[in-house]
């Protein structure tokens, strides 16, 4: 494998994989080197020879450099976090046990922007078209340009009116615009992310779910609606639930917001961090056991209150009890 070879190799491996990759290509690369060279004699017409010792070496020093990341070791490629994250500190802290990331927005935090932060902390950004109002050639640039991106993130909570706010028509008229995008840069569609809403007549997900299929068939020659993973967001007990509801359009899931909030003041309210940390380990069990779960993530990093208990970041760079709780927990993987 020339090193143009290696490099384009390289690009195809995500988080520890690609850290061990680089290992390994190193080594190879100077194992091949010792076969061709490890017979010639040292002569004036070649004078290479003497220095080849010397590069072993070099190459021994790196290798014994290549001690894996805290990030590196085994993590859930399903687990996420929807947060905007803006500090290195922060990826840092959340690397242990969190793979990728999204913050509503087609592109990172301008502070993580000159970043190579899949290889630095093992985590990946995924972009979000967050509703229509999208510039369709600056997002194909984007994509074209960071062509380690794989998916893309549609129309973030269509059923709520100070969310994406778009009736299943509307979303249904500007889905072609996303098709084409995915087409030109290989990427693939996640969403609509649902979650119950308060447009009227659509605040169940399954309704509005099923007027977008209808509208969108209407208007494509009764075609269905290229979607390669069906989002959606809860916040409240019940998710094994909803998630065997949304089955019956065929899709694998990425749940890109949850926790539990449920307020009621009826004994199961969720008012204490032991009480979120049960309801995370018993979602986080049932997103990681599920085949037809690929991803998801916890909402949030941190809120200023937080009367759910459920941020993950406290002081910059530095877990709170409830984040350190979810980088344990355990996965399927």
């Amino acid at each position: 494998m020339t090193g143009g070879n290696a490099c384009r190799g390289l690009a195809g491996y995500t988080g520890r994989y690609r850290w061990h990759a680089f290992c390994w290509l190193t080594a190879a690369h100077a194992l091949h080197l010792s076969t061709l060279k490890e017979d010639l004699p040292m002569t004036p017409q070649n004078p290479s020879a003497r220095f080849f010792p010397t590069f072993l070496a070099l190459v021994a020093l790196m290798l014994s450099l290549c001690v894996a990341p805290a990030w590196a070791a085994e993590k859930s490629a399903k687990r996420g976090i929807a947060y905007d994250i803006a500090l290195t500190a922060d990826l840092s802290a959340l690397s242990a046990g969190v793979s990728w990331w999204y913050n509503w927005s087609p592109r990172p935090h301008d502070r993580l922007a000159s970043y190579d932060y899949a290889s630095m902390y093992g985590v990946d950004f995924i972009p979000m078209v967050w509703n229509g109002n999208v510039d369709d050639g600056q997002l194909k640039q984007y994509l074209l340009a960071h062509s380690a991106i794989r998916y893309l993130l549609v129309i973030n909570e269509p059923n709520l009116l100070d969310q994406a706010n778009m009736t299943p028509e509307a979303a249904a008229g500007f889905w072609p615009r996303l098709e084409q995008i995915a087409a030109q840069t290989g990427v693939k569609l996640v969403g609509p992310a649902m979650n119950w809403g308060t447009m009227p007549g659509y605040g169940d997900p399954v309704v509005w779910l099923d007027a977008f299929y209808t509208a969108y068939r209407s208007m494509n020659q009764n075609r269905d609606p290229r979607i390669d993973y069906l989002a959606f967001h809860w916040y409240d007990y019940g998710l094994p639930g909803m998630l065997d509801r949304l089955s019956k359009y065929g899709k694998p899931f990425w749940v890109t917001e949850f926790a539990n909030w449920h307020a009621p003041d009826d004994g199961a309210q969720i008012d204490s961090i032991d009480k979120q940390k049960r309801q995370m380990a018993e979602m986080v069990a049932t997103l990681e056991q599920r085949q037809d779960v690929f991803r998801y993530a916890w909402f949030t990093g941190r809120m200023n209150p937080d009367p759910h208990f459920s941020s993950l970041l406290d002081a910059e760079g530095k877990l709170t009890e409830l984040g350190q709780y979810y980088l344990s927990l355990p996965h399927s993987e």
